[in-house]
Order: structure tokens, then sequence, then C-alpha cells
């Protein structure tokens, strides 16, 4: 039997032109907003009926810049340091067999717009911009929740998140609406788990800005913002 091929029925439209600084997970940085927008032969509102009467939904979308010919069955997750090993499909690790994430977001509205049809404006997505979207289901809480449900090494995992010292001359820089979002990022320490050089400079590309900043112990400071050229 022929093998089925997916095709996107919308793309991602975020603040992240690159991989680098994206939350590891879904739902971390609530304030982190971006917009679905629809391939123009899905762009039909009737199949958006509905929709508003959920707060959250799965999204079920490619790792499209982690395709490879080949995969590991196993992988060094983040959360462990990038040291020891797991099986993959016992991690959310981005290099799988079919390069498929599976992310809940919140939902922010639907808006119908001139140039792109209706659009889905979203919380909490851990999507690049341009991220193919291959699906769309409503969040259902009294079957997608489950409080008792063991995490496990997540459970155990180190405690990444950092204090961030982002001087307000740099902060002012930015977009006051994109402000809490890029502090939620940074806390997050989007820096590689091998890399802990606290005399590194990073740079994050963020909504048309490249913010620079370095790490040392349990404190980030923000050292330049700039928008990209």
């Amino acid at each position: 039997m022929e093998d089925s091929i997916l095709h996107p029925i919308a793309r991602m439209k975020s603040d992240f032109p690159t991989k680098f600084g994206i939350p590891r997970q879904s739902g971390l940085v609530r304030e982190l907003t971006s917009t679905i927008v629809f391939e123009p032969e899905f762009r039909d509102p009737s199949a958006l009926h509905g929709i508003e009467g959920y707060s959250h939904l799965w999204l079920i979308w490619q790792f499209s810049e982690n395709i490879r010919a080949a995969y590991s069955p196993t992988v060094r997750p983040p959360r462990l340091g990038g040291n020891a090993r797991m099986g993959v499909f016992a991690t959310r690790s981005p290099f799988r067999p079919n390069s498929l994430g599976l992310s809940c977001v919140e939902l922010l509205g639907v808006e119908q717009t001139v140039q792109s049809g209706t659009v889905i404006h979203v919380a909490g997505a851990d999507l690049m911009d341009g991220t193919p979207i291959f699906d769309i289901k409503p969040y259902i809480p009294y079957s997608d929740c489950h409080p008792e449900a063991a995490g496990g090494f997540t459970d155990d995992a180190e405690d990444f998140l950092l204090q961030v010292d982002f001087p307000a001359p740099l902060l002012e820089k930015l977009p006051p609406e994109k402000r809490q979002a890029v502090a939620g990022i940074l806390s997050h320490d989007p820096r590689p788990s091998y890399q802990r050089d606290p005399e590194r400079i990073y740079g994050l590309e963020f909504a048309g800005f490249n913010i620079r900043f370095s790490v040392r112990g349990k404190t980030l400071t923000v050292l330049a913002v700039a928008p990209l050229c």
C-alpha cells in the first residue's frame, strides 16, 4: 500500500527566525504569542466553527529544520545536561523518525484578515517562524489532563531557570508588548546544555532584534539589544 503523504494545513508566524532560544516545551512562556496562518486551500472559516469554545489547542507539526535521512534510537536530552542517553521514544527530542512535534497552546482568539483569511492567535507555542502545521485539535480537559501522571526523567531533572538581569535602557529598546516574553524566554536558559562558558556571549534573534547576553552561575545578563539588519 502506498504511504500516505502529509500536507501542511497552516504555518506558524512567530518571532523566532531561527531555532535558538525557542522554549524547550510549549506553555513554558505564556507571554510568547504567535499566529497560525492557514494555507490558501484551508482558509474556509467554517473549518473553525466552534473552536472558540475551547481554551487550548493541540498542534501537530514538523521539525522542519531537523529532518534527517536516518535517525538514532537514542538521544541526549537537554534536561539531563546533554550527557546521558535515553531512547528517542522516551523523550521529546526533535530528532525523530518522522520529525513530528506536538504542542499544547492557549487559544487567544480567531481573526478574519484580508490578506491571510481566518487566522488563529495563540500563546505559549514553541514553534519557529514558518513551521508547517499538519493538524489542529482541541484540548479536552477531562481526557487530556492527568495530574497524577509520572514525568519520567523530567521529574528529577535539573532546574534550568535563571535570574535575568535586563538593564532598563536595553529593555526599553524592545516593543512594550514583547518585553515580558523576552524575559521569560531568557529565564529558561536558551543555551545548549553543553555550553557553560561564563565568558561566552550569545545572540538571540527575536521579534526583529538581536539580543546578546552572557550567563554566569544562575544569572543571565543582557549585554546589548540591536535591530536585526
